[in-house]
């Protein structure tokens, strides 16, 4: 979907078609922009961005709080039209799915066609503009889903997948961030022709388990599946702070509010988790991470402040402000699985 969150605004409230719309924290907050018009986008203003900056971009922006009942219908019925053509959709959020139309006998069997009916529903159903990327496997046809926004329609077809993922630079490869686009030109690697010219033995010396799906990928190789049956991994919750905070005991009392929370939405998904990670972002916007498993599920009534004190042994809680903190729950079992012993095990993620 294009600007979803900024089109259902727009969509719902004519007075706000055609003008900068950003959808997140207000700019005074120390909230982000979750999504934004393409009104905005001519600002430099992109999701992700601090609100606060992109106030500065563009003073006349209107600034939303999310309505994510709104966003969810739609999204609802989106996901209605999906099953219409095929039953192996994966949606991997609100505005964004992978449909497997390979088998498929409407349209004459033509994913292109299929796309432009999908487009087409979309946009008579809910109002709103979407863009589809087609091609044979998942990694192209998300790249292509991104080539012609907004309102786009691009097709890679088999004899023209490798040469477009030589020209593309590293920066467009869906699963290459901002770190790893920084760390690959330093490297010397700019392009996907590039990464095509490395062994696999480098690539995985540099980038880890990573670099073997870099490997294939600049081969325009990719073989996973569309899943319509994804499993939930983990459950989080986070807060940012108006205004840092310092304490320990402050940190630990937030802690247990975002536990509590976090317990509560994997209750609802009748679940069971064992593993605790703690997500720590300072005032510097330094950002780490720490996890603890345990051999029994993670309740209330786990005695948490011996955890927290556990996990938070070796941070600079209580002498290095914190802007943001965050709790997930990871390990996941349905409340019928029974949970094996397991030793306690303390590890970091950086």
């Amino acid at each position: 979907m294009d600007a979803f969150f900024a089109s259902v605004e727009q969509r719902d409230f004519p007075e706000y078609q055609n003008k900068p719309i950003i959808v997140g924290g207000k700019p005074e907050s120390r909230g982000v922009v979750a999504t934004c018009s393409y009104e905005a986008r001519q600002y430099g203003i992109h999701s992700a961005m601090p609100s606060s900056q992109a106030y500065r971009l563009c003073p006349q922006a209107i600034f939303l709080k999310p309505r994510f009942e709104a966003y969810k219908e739609a999204s609802s019925i989106i996901r209605q039209i999906f099953s219409h053509y095929t039953e192996l959709f994966e949606p991997l959020s609100l505005d964004e799915a992978y449909l497997d139309v390979s088998k498929n006998i409407l349209c004459q069997g033509s994913a292109t066609l299929i796309a432009k009916e999908v487009k087409k529903s979309i946009l008579q159903k809910t109002g709103l503009v979407a863009s589809a990327g087609i091609s044979y496997n998942k990694f192209l046809a998300k790249i292509a889903s991104d080539m012609d926004k907004p309102d786009g329609l691009y097709l890679i077809v088999p004899k023209q997948g490798i040469a477009f993922v030589e020209k593309l630079t590293v920066g467009k490869f869906h699963g290459i961030g901002k770190a790893t686009e920084k760390k690959m030109h330093a490297l010397g690697i700019k392009t996907g022709n590039d990464i095509k010219n490395q062994s696999l033995a480098f690539l995985l010396q540099n980038f880890g388990k990573k670099g073997q799906y870099y490997y294939n990928i600049s081969r325009a190789i990719d073989h996973r599946p569309v899943n319509s049956h994804r499993s939930t991994k983990s459950v989080g919750v986070e807060t940012t702070f108006q205004v840092d905070i310092k304490d320990r005991q402050q940190v630990v009392q937030y802690l247990h509010q975002l536990l509590s929370k976090a317990l509560k939405k994997l209750e609802d998904k009748q679940m069971t988790a064992q593993t605790l990670t703690i997500k720590i972002k300072y005032h510097d916007f330094v950002q780490i991470t720490r996890s603890l498993t345990l051999s029994k599920k993670i309740t209330d009534s786990i005695e948490p402040d011996l955890i927290f004190d556990e996990l938070l042994k070796n941070t600079e809680i209580g002498h290095r402000k914190v802007r943001l903190l965050g709790v997930t729950l990871s390990s996941l079992k349905g409340h019928s699985q029974r949970l094996p012993y397991r030793q306690m095990d303390l590890f970091e993620m950086q």
